[in-house]
């Protein structure tokens, strides 16, 4: 009897299974679809770009580059991401700590503020700055008596790009920390650890994935930033125009080859950062399938000592 319901139990599981398995013409059609989208939107423009960017040979490419104006966009782009990121990450993992560990009143305000950059677009954000701090602004002419300079200088790309980048961090945190609760932070606290101390052994080493992908996404975006830069900026040359503002000025001065060399470094960063992002996915990846082994084989250590004191 036990093989007999045995055999109709498999019976049902494949039934089941075949039930919600795709045909292989489905299956290789919607593969097909994907990689189809892939090679036309992002592959060929990819591939295209570094294309254009060297069309003229590798001189005029290392000419572009290095051109005064283009390294000052490079050197400025490399700034406001060094500000920004770490601005970022210090509110990020502040936020985060605050809404998964702590209850308290204007809990879903704070999370509803983290995500208003996804929902604003970059221009209206960039007039925001230039309505706080411009010279007709609100603070401008208070800005203007002391000598502080804000829009159409580095401090308003700055602001501008934070603004648009702070969500990454506290986005990839946020869940991490929920889904760890409390636990393990209270027991180190009754070890006698304090605050800082259960931050840095404890709270961080069990977030360290999740705040690396968060800065490396931020990083990212702070580096292709246009929208909100471009307002806030004022397009000076050799001053205050980022990698992407270089980029369109150039292509608007008829100067393809140039832009092209400009958008093929922006590339090229993406591209690292997609592989850097890839190598801790796997890495991540690993450590949880080496740790899931660790876990079977203790277990399996156990049940045996326990079976042979039995016997």
């Amino acid at each position: 009897m036990a093989g007999i319901a045995k055999q109709k139990l498999g019976a049902g599981y494949a039934k089941s299974q075949r039930g919600t398995e795709e045909s292989p013409l489905a299956k290789w059609t919607l593969i097909t679809i994907a990689m189809l989208f892939c090679l036309v939107f992002l592959l060929l423009p990819l591939a295209n770009v570094f294309v254009q960017a060297l069309s003229k040979g590798w001189s005029v490419y290392v000419q572009s580059l290095t051109h005064p104006d283009s390294w000052a966009a490079i050197k400025l782009t490399l700034l406001v991401a060094a500000i920004a990121v770490p601005l970022n990450v210090i509110f990020g993992l502040a936020a985060s700590w605050a809404i998964a560990k702590f209850e308290f009143r204007g809990k879903a305000l704070l999370i509803t503020l983290i995500d208003l950059p996804f929902s604003v677009s970059p221009v209206v954000a960039g007039l925001m700055f230039v309505v706080l701090f411009g010279l007709q602004g609100y603070l401008g002419s208070w800005l203007q008596e002391h000598d502080i300079k804000i829009i159409f200088a580095v401090p308003g790309i700055v602001l501008a790009t934070v603004f648009i980048t702070f969500p990454f961090v506290a986005r990839e945190l946020i869940p991490i920390m929920q889904a760890t609760g409390t636990d393990q932070e209270q027991a180190a606290l009754t070890l006698g650890a304090n605050g800082w101390q259960t931050f840095w052994h404890v709270t961080l080493p069990s977030v360290k994935w999740g705040l690396v992908y968060g800065i490396i996404l931020c990083n990212a975006r702070a580096m292709g930033e246009f929208g909100a830069v471009s307002v806030v900026s004022g397009h000076i040359t050799g001053e205050t125009d980022t990698m992407p503002l270089r980029v369109e000025k150039l292509y608007n001065e008829y100067q393809g080859e140039a832009a092209f060399a400009i958008a093929s470094l922006l590339a090229l960063l993406a591209l690292v950062t997609l592989g850097i992002k890839t190598y801790l996915e796997w890495r991540q990846h690993r450590e949880y399938e080496l740790a899931q082994q660790s876990a079977a084989a203790e277990s399996s250590d156990t049940f045996l000592e326990s079976k042979s004191k039995n016997e």
